[in-house]
């Protein structure tokens, strides 16, 4: 596992400000991010569904992602990018499985490294939760005459609530997942990206394979533990294949499936324990750091959403492994956010609702803090702070 190495406690040129470790720097390998609020993924289902700019970022992801990188936030990281059409929730998601999305892409890395900003990128395939409708219209399944509908894939035919069975996966369908996730990773790499996370949560394809809620397979791909996490770790080493040895990889994951069961890693369904296992198998491939949500694969989840209530699982992950964890899930304050930090819960929190509401979260909680916050401000905006 790469190194994580913290800085030393800065003090600003103000005498007023104060020791923060949540605006103190983190890196990880050679990437050095300048504070530890971090911008999640988030999608916004915004990009073209036809033609030939089909899902390339629009001046609305160019807005959406640098407006965050000058609202101070140490790293800016994509919403989920298709690693094939297929692999898409909706036909108006971003993907980066051909040259000219990555392109499009490269632009908006120049403008967030502009403003001091980390350029990050989630790279994802959505499984049997793909193919949908946007949100705000309802998030249906598209109607398999629907023209911008396609067949959905999954390690099983088991279907996702009302969703419709995907089709079981053969052995040459799973290849292709792993030769398209190390393209995307080189297409990635090219746009100037210096982080690449893996999405095995929420539901989508790689957390499909992982629990035995979504997998039912008798290969060498389902059944026991060891089976349901190979396609991750097969994933994993593409990326790991081509992105460069000074450039972190990260993997998000959800914790538990929050089925009420949490009996281990017999369960039957993912819980807290296959998750410590997981991590623990992917210091061995090379991740630097865990990026830790939860839910998102069992419709009838019962789930206790609460300031923070994410958190333990990061804890976990920092407590029983000797990968870093980032935190994520109603992080809203700034006090509540360093807590987490300085208590040693996780070495970054991932803030998503918080920064639509507020894209300078990261500057308001320094001065609330009374911190010093890299990136600086830029002069335009010096007046309001």
């Amino acid at each position: 596992m790469s190194a994580v190495v913290v800085d030393g406690a800065r003090v600003g040129r103000d005498e007023e400000m104060t020791v923060s470790l949540l605006f103190e720097p983190l890196t990880l390998r050679e990437v050095t991010f300048p504070n530890r609020v971090w911008m999640s993924p988030m999608c916004q289902y915004s990009a073209d569904a036809e033609g030939p700019s089909t899902g390339a970022v629009t001046p609305w992801h160019r807005t959406h992602l640098v407006s965050r990188a000058v609202g101070g936030v140490g790293l800016v990281m994509t919403e989920a990018a298709s690693v094939s059409p297929e692999g898409r929730i909706t036909p108006w998601d971003l993907g980066i499985w051909n040259d000219q999305q990555a392109n499009a892409l490269a632009e908006v890395v120049t403008e967030i490294r502009q403003y001091g900003s980390v350029p990050a990128i989630q790279l994802a395939h959505a499984g049997r939760k793909a193919s949908t409708d946007a949100p705000w219209r309802g998030g249906k399944p598209l109607a398999a005459d629907d023209s911008l509908a396609w067949e959905t894939v999954g390690p099983s035919a088991v279907e996702f609530g009302h969703y419709p069975a995907p089709r079981e996966m053969t052995t040459a369908d799973i290849d292709k997942v792993v030769d398209d996730f190390r393209s995307a990773a080189v297409r990635a790499l090219a746009a100037g990206f210096d982080v690449a996370e893996v999405h095995a949560a929420h539901g989508y394809l790689l957390h499909q394979f992982l629990s035995p809620a979504s997998n039912h397979r008798t290969d060498e791909y389902g059944g026991s533990f060891e089976g349901r996490i190979r396609l991750t770790l097969r994933v994993v080493d593409a990326i790991r294949e081509v992105w460069p040895a000074d450039k972190p990889v990260f993997v998000r994951v959800s914790a538990t499936d929050w089925t009420g069961d949490e009996r281990g890693v017999d369960s039957e369904a993912w819980t807290p324990d296959q998750t410590v296992l997981l991590t623990q198998q992917l210091e061995d491939h090379g991740v630097d750091l865990v990026d830790v949500s939860t839910g998102g694969n069992v419709a009838k989840a019962s789930i206790p959403v609460e300031p923070g209530y994410q958190v333990p699982f990061a804890r976990r992950i920092q407590s029983e492994t000797r990968i870093p964890a980032a935190a994520v899930g109603l992080i809203t304050e700034p006090k509540q956010a360093e807590d987490i930090i300085g208590s040693g819960e996780a070495v970054a929190v991932f803030l998503a609702r918080e920064l639509l509401r507020d894209p300078y979260w990261a500057r308001r909680a320094a001065r609330e803090l009374g911190a010093e916050i890299t990136p600086a401000t830029p002069p335009q905006y010096e007046r309001a702070f």
